[in-house]
């Protein structure tokens, strides 16, 4: 029985006030239990207040809104998990700048934008995301980080621009897509902005430093999108390849891999605190995590984290 459900049962005399006072207590002492669980985890603290869910990271200090019923947050990722994506956090961080222009697309609720406008104040993150519930969280999470350096914008990028239908699944707010990558009844459609990198860029003058593109399968989409940007500017790229998302839309990573090939780039996976070659993705791959390098361009970089 719920919280309210048990109050009203008291108020309607039900419930007899000890036996309230014990059911009550039931779900009270999760709050100790939570107290305890939390030490081994990266998050520090949970905020309970009127109508709002706030969890405090340890080692950044970054809060987020936990959004009721989004089961893949990060801050419930890390209570199931002990962390989340620390390692790729890293690496970005070691690719970046102080002042740098960076790029978030697919922004999400600003798990990686707020955490690297934390760590370089000088730097300039434009952060992309097309889903209008989605988008007023990031919002709402960076006012509440009191972030001055990151750029909203509520559209998204692929190879055309117009108005598209993306599909979500508000249990499962990260894997909003402009495919329907699970098919189940609870997800919904809505219809968002979708522009060209090429165009974005050209229009705004911004010349980036760094592009992180996580988009649910239409990576290669992004990346067809702003094939000009990429190969005038040769930013640093990290994006997500996942081969059970990319097939939704007839494509292989490989195909990515093959495009940055093609424009001078090497592609790269974690192996620990260092960089991995990947020549290709195949069945035995279980990174889904990438870097793109330039090899020109980028070749210190490469030296110094490629083993």
């Amino acid at each position: 029985m719920s919280l309210q459900d048990l109050k009203n049962s008291y108020r309607n005399r039900s419930l007899d006030k000890w036996a309230y006072i014990d059911e009550m207590y039931k779900h009270h002492a999760a709050l100790f239990e939570y107290g305890e669980f939390l030490k081994d985890t990266n998050i520090s603290g949970i905020e309970i207040s009127d109508g709002l869910l706030v969890m405090t990271f340890r080692d950044s200090g970054v809060k987020f809104i936990c959004s009721k019923g989004d089961k893949r947050l990060a801050p419930f990722d890390t209570l199931n998990f002990g962390r989340y994506e620390a390692e790729e956090l890293e690496m970005q961080k070691k690719l970046m700048g102080q002042e740098s222009v960076i790029l978030d697309i697919g922004g999400n609720f600003g798990w990686y934008a707020i955490h690297i406008a934390k760590a370089f104040p000088a730097s300039k993150i434009f952060s992309f995301e097309p889903i209008p519930n989605t988008f007023s969280q990031l919002q709402k999470n960076l006012a509440l980080n009191e972030i001055q350096n990151v750029i909203a914008l509520p559209f998204g990028f692929s190879d055309a621009e117009g108005s598209f239908d993306f599909f979500f699944d508000p249990s499962l707010s990260v894997n909003a897509s402009l495919q329907n990558l699970t098919d189940k009844p609870t997800v919904q459609a809505v219809t968002c902005s979708v522009k060209t990198l090429d165009r974005w860029t050209d229009e705004n003058f911004y010349k980036p430093d760094f592009i992180k593109c996580d988009v649910e399968g239409a990576e290669l989409l992004v990346f067809k999108g702003g094939a000009e940007t990429l190969k005038k500017y040769k930013p640093v790229v990290f994006s997500e390849m996942l081969r059970k998302w990319t097939a939704k839309f007839n494509y292989h990573p490989n195909d990515i891999i093959r495009l940055f090939t093609e424009m001078g780039y090497s592609v790269f996976c974690l192996d620990g605190e260092y960089l991995k070659p990947v020549k290709e993705v195949n069945e035995s791959t279980v990174e889904t995590n990438f870097f793109f390098l330039h090899q020109d361009v980028h070749q210190s970089v490469i030296e110094r984290y490629c083993q």
